[in-house]
């Protein structure tokens, strides 16, 4: 139908063309110069009435060759106008009915047996389409809830202002040159990194709350202990990472407890999960922050940019620093989604083999499901992503080793009574205590 009215229009526009409405008196019958019927305007540069318009345009598209079987010469009248075909289609052309505009117009219309094949092709398509749609792969209900739970829960422990990092013992970098930063600084492709500078929302804390109690209630807190005055000890950055960790630990419970299934676990496991993973968490939230441009953290102004010399300033060495920075650079390339990146956080976190958990069946059934989520979100999104997977969890191999120089590290900081009480109670007690 539409097709008809648009090869109508088309008749009638070029038809008016030729000669205007007002050359005719309207009160003036129009006759058919065809049949002599009542004729409805021009069709195809001549006056003419619907029936033989529909004739001149089904004989053009069928391309119809017709005899006359009498003397070639007819009188087409309304009434006889049915019985020869041959001379009502010359006396078409006679009248005027232009071959160009047919030619024109037969570029657009098709045999019914075109039309046909055109409407079969269209239908195999469209089933084709829904065949297509109906393999795409899709996240369920239940999988888009846990990507915008754990999404939230990162936007709700995740401060991209940094605007806490003001509360935390400032930063001193003019302390004396360790070996390590030393070293650092000889590496150019290292010399702009920083550890676990992290950054989340607001949050002011007791310096003397320990982990059960925040995992029994988390709060919108921020740990600031005031800043101790002429700390001439060469680990001049220890204070105030040592106050970034400690928030950023906050940051982690918080983040912990809003996984769906992490609060049903018993206590005894949260708190095992949360004190084996936390610098792992850290390490991957911190990738948020890294620049890969100088290999440094940013976290606000200049005086929160983070690079290894600063690192090396609170006791760590390029044992941990240099493959670090290795795996920030890893993980910053791989371009994750946030979703992706909430994900990965969560899996990280809920691993069964941790030390002292002692439901693993039931942690290990909550980061399959993750780990589901995490795949059935890369199949929808990124189809050309297979390997994305495999190089995720790699990333989390990495941080294991990661974990292993932090605790090396740490507890060679912590037996110096100096330096272990510049630390936090939260750092102390996460790190601080071996879960057995």
């Amino acid at each position: 139908m539409l097709k008809n009215r648009e090869i109508s229009m088309m008749e009638s526009s070029v038809s008016t063309s030729t000669q205007g409405p007002d050359e005719f008196d309207r009160n003036v019958p129009r006759i058919c110069g065809v049949c002599g019927d009542k004729a409805t305007g021009f069709h195809f540069n001549a006056m003419t009435c619907e029936g033989c318009k529909g004739f001149f345009r089904r004989s053009m598209k069928r391309k119809a060759s017709f005899t006359c079987p009498f003397s070639g010469n007819c009188t087409i009248t309304k009434d006889n106008r049915r019985h020869c075909q041959a001379c009502r289609l010359k006396r078409c052309l006679d009248i005027g009915m232009m071959k160009e505009i047919l030619a024109w117009l037969v570029f657009f219309i098709l045999t019914d047996e075109e039309v046909q094949r055109k409407k079969d092709l269209i239908q195999r398509r469209k089933e084709e389409e829904a065949q297509r749609e109906a393999r795409k792969p899709r996240l369920t209900e239940e999988q888009r809830e846990v990507i915008a739970t754990l999404v939230e829960a990162h936007h709700k422990t995740y401060d991209e202002s940094y605007s806490d990092f003001t509360r935390f013992r400032p930063p001193v970098r003019n302390g004396p040159v360790t070996r390590s930063a030393s070293r650092a600084a000889s590496l150019h492709s290292l010399s702009d990194a920083s550890s676990d500078s992290f950054s989340h929302s607001p949050e002011s804390g007791d310096s003397k709350m320990n982990l059960s109690n925040l995992l029994m209630m988390y709060q919108e807190h921020s740990s600031s202990p005031e800043s101790q005055e002429g700390d001439s000890s060469r680990l001049s950055m220890l204070p105030h990472l040592a106050d970034l960790v400690s928030y950023s630990i906050q940051k982690v419970i918080g983040f912990a407890k809003m996984i769906p299934g992490f609060r049903d676990l018993t206590a005894e496991d949260q708190i095992a999960l949360l004190k084996s993973s936390a610098i792992e968490v850290i390490m991957l939230r911190s990738n948020q922050s890294f620049n890969l441009e100088d290999m440094s953290w940013s976290c606000g102004g200049p005086e929160f940019k983070y690079c290894i010399n600063d690192v090396t300033k609170a006791g760590h060495t390029l044992e941990l620093l240099e493959p670090l920075v290795k795996f920030q650079v890893g993980l910053k390339k791989l371009n994750l989604h946030e979703a992706e990146h909430v994900l990965l956080m969560a899996i990280c976190l809920l691993s069964p083999d941790r030390p002292g958990v002692q439901d693993h069946a039931r942690v290990e059934v909550l980061q399959d499901r993750l780990s589901e989520v995490l795949q059935a979100y890369i199949r929808v999104h990124r189809p050309g992503g297979r390997l994305l997977y495999a190089r995720m969890i790699q990333k989390l191999a990495d941080l294991r080793s990661l974990n292993e120089e932090h605790s090396k590290q740490y507890r060679s900081l912590s037996f110096q009574p100096e330096h272990s009480m510049q630390l936090t109670p939260l750092v102390l007690e996460v790190f601080g205590s071996q879960v057995t």
